[in-house]
């Protein structure tokens, strides 16, 4: 069973022409591609976050392998799903296929469960396929969407994508937006918060400062699974491609989201 689009059309465009010409002029804003273990990319509304997911996108060295981590914002089905192989993820742009070894690597961990209900109409892994697919033309993918873990349990899982990932020469994606609704002043402050610890490669420290000063970062599970992950696969540096937040876009400062695109290489 393929998984269709749950958000084309609005998310994203939902004509491929369209689509292609949108998703390659976010990648264009590129300069030297490094080679990278893990990145954090943005998955609001392309109109509010392309540029800063493309700017990272274009920042790395996109292989034909990637595990793609995404938060769970429904709330529905197992806590760390991953979507099954032997089918493919379709977007307007065709589809990309489920990387069959990856998957059952991943499927490996005790806290990992085969199951489709968390992604069906989850966006958060969606956004990303498109400029995985521009970037990185026959790309394959294993999805894993996650709801909120405890600590060792992110480690646990890190373990698990950490070989999975060095194996098959893989990058790990990182889906998540940072602070929801607030000033952009205050988001920007609390964001900056996160975004140090991201710098520093320390997940516990994100997983710590996130919950202690109450910052609305949705992806905190996926990116301490990341940072955990990379720095087994011998990550030494991230680096801040580009930082940003909606009110650039829609003139409203008072009540904004964050997005930060981070390379970790």
């Amino acid at each position: 069973m393929d998984r269709d689009p749950a958000v084309a059309g609005q998310f994203y465009t939902d004509d491929a022409a369209t689509l292609s010409v949108q998703v390659d002029r976010f990648l264009a804003a590129g300069t030297e591609k490094l080679p990278a273990h893990g990145i954090v990319a943005p998955h609001a509304g392309y109109v509010y976050s392309g540029a800063i997911a493309g700017a990272v996108y274009a920042r790395v060295q996109v292989p034909a392998r990637v595990v793609v981590l995404g938060p769970n914002h429904t709330g529905i089905g197992a806590a760390a799903a991953l979507w099954p192989a032997r089918s493919a993820w379709r977007t307007p742009l065709g589809d990309v296929p489920v990387d069959l070894e990856l998957t059952a690597a991943l499927a490996a961990s005790s806290l990992v469960t085969p199951d489709t209900r968390a992604h069906r109409l989850e966006h958060a892994l969606e956004v990303q396929v498109p400029f995985l697919q521009r970037a990185r033309p026959g790309v394959s993918i294993a999805a894993l969407c996650l709801t909120h873990l405890a600590l060792e349990d992110c480690v646990q899982i890190g373990r698990t994508v950490a070989a999975a990932a060095s194996a098959a020469g893989a990058l790990v994606v990182a889906s998540s937006d940072m602070s929801h609704y607030i000033p952009a002043p205050d988001a920007a402050r609390k964001d900056h918060r996160a975004i140090e610890r991201i710098l520093a490669l320390d997940p516990q420290g994100l997983y710590e400062v996130v919950h202690s000063e109450d910052i609305s970062m949705c992806g905190i599970i996926p990116t301490t699974v990341m940072l955990v992950a990379a720095r087994l696969m011998g990550a030494t540096r991230a680096e801040l491609v580009r930082y940003g937040h909606s009110g650039e876009v829609s003139g409203d400062d008072d009540r904004v989201v964050g997005y930060a695109g981070i390379a970790v290489v």
